[in-house]
């Protein structure tokens, strides 16, 4: 793997001039960095972070490609995006099934026959179908407006109080009365005993890791970590024509117009001296006592093999726990309600007004993206910016 050299690692060229400056070495960056060295043009990538890839940087420890930000699992429908990531790696047939822990009972998640089999009993789809319908129309929801109500329609009041409310009130600091409908519909719903929790044609995990993808995708272009944007901006700016910014947005305009909420997240890992510890990647815990919202065991992303395909005697678990963005804090994801989605188009119009700066990626367009969406977002912008 090449080298990357932080901002007291090397010295600086201050007279050389690039086509862009980005800022930022996740997916969004790393994508217009491939495809503007595509078409000729000179680049200089910066990361505050002593790493590339961004939140899907993976780091080795015990043999395990430990996802540091969390889990990440590339899923998609889009043959464009998965035609476009697979160029820089090959990708296992990881499919994502996790496992709900509510006070130690196990439920399958997404929710499916399995589910409404331990909840209810219910054997055929039919019968999950009457016991859903019943409790939908118990509760009176024709027209959901918040979480609760669009959980409540999609699987009913059993599951929505189990497998539901305390998570996700864990995962985003909220009462799911107070946020909005369309969270919930990410979440699918079968009758079915379909195990998979993304309904997507095209997915897995990168094999070698999320950091030697990301690696293989910006090749030779400078990358310079340790360097914050906002520290040494003017000087920075004068290095480029352009910048394409993937940082929060608000952060650029010095929260001028007052702070954009996220939900950062953090995560205590530890290494086990045994094999298994859950025997599955992700186990949520489901009940609003437990502090974290979910055990990652990372191992599991790769069957429990290394990169040689031999077994790894220890394991790596990472419990996730969701917290409040404040600032010194990872912004993770936007919230997504109506007093941020106002605030922020009060901020698109700042950043519509900026001359040659590009704001891209779930932190400087506020958006809660995938990373299929990312890579998508990211390549309509080249096709627009670095059409001939």
């Amino acid at each position: 793997m090449r080298k990357y050299y932080s901002k007291t690692g090397r010295k600086r060229k201050q007279m050389k001039q690039y086509d862009y400056l980005i800022v930022g070495a996740g997916l969004y960056g790393a994508v217009f960095a491939q495809q503007a060295v595509k078409k000729g043009k000179k680049v200089l990538v910066i990361d505050k972070r002593p790493n590339i890839a961004g939140n899907v940087y993976t780091e080795d420890i015990e043999k395990i490609h430990v996802h540091k930000y969390g889990a990440h699992i590339f899923h998609t429908n889009n043959k464009k995006v998965w035609n476009y990531i697979t160029q820089f790696a090959e990708f296992n047939r990881f499919t994502n099934s996790p496992v709900a822990n509510y006070k130690g009972e196990l439920y399958s998640l997404p929710f499916n026959m399995y589910t409404f089999n331990k909840m209810w009993g219910v054997i055929t789809p039919e019968e999950a179908q009457a016991k859903i319908e019943e409790q939908k129309k118990e509760a009176g929801i024709t027209e959901p407006k918040n979480l609760e109500e669009q959980a409540i329609s999609l699987v009913g009041t059993d599951i929505y109080e189990k497998l539901i409310k305390g998570y996700t009130q864990k995962q985003w600091g909220r009462p799911c009365t107070e946020l909005p409908s369309f969270i919930i519909k990410r979440l699918p719903v079968r009758l079915t005993f379909d195990n998979n929790y993304f309904n997507a044609l095209y997915q897995g995990i990168p094999v070698g890791g999320y950091t030697k993808m990301v690696a293989n995708m910006l090749g030779d272009v400078e990358v310079r970590l340790d360097t914050d944007y906002f520290e040494h901006k003017e000087e920075l700016d004068q290095l480029a024509d352009k910048v394409v910014y993937t940082g929060a947005v608000d952060a650029y305009f010095d929260y001028k117009l007052g702070e954009l909420e996220y939900r950062s997240v953090r995560f205590e890992t530890e290494v086990l001296d045994k094999p298994n510890f859950q025997g599955n990647a992700a186990v949520n815990y489901t009940d609003a006592q437990t502090p974290w919202t979910r055990i990652i065991e990372h191992k599991w992303f790769e069957f429990g093999k290394d990169d040689e395909g031999n077994d790894i005697p220890k394991t790596v678990i990472s419990r996730e726990y969701s917290s409040e963005w404040k600032p010194g804090d990872e912004p993770y994801y936007p919230v997504n309600d109506e007093k941020n989605g106002k605030l922020y188009e009060e901020y698109k119009k700042l950043a519509d007004r900026e001359e040659n700066v590009i704001f891209g990626g779930r932190l400087g367009e506020y958006k809660y993206y995938d990373m299929d969406a990312v890579i998508a977002a990211a390549l309509e912008m080249c096709e627009k910016e670095l059409e001939d």
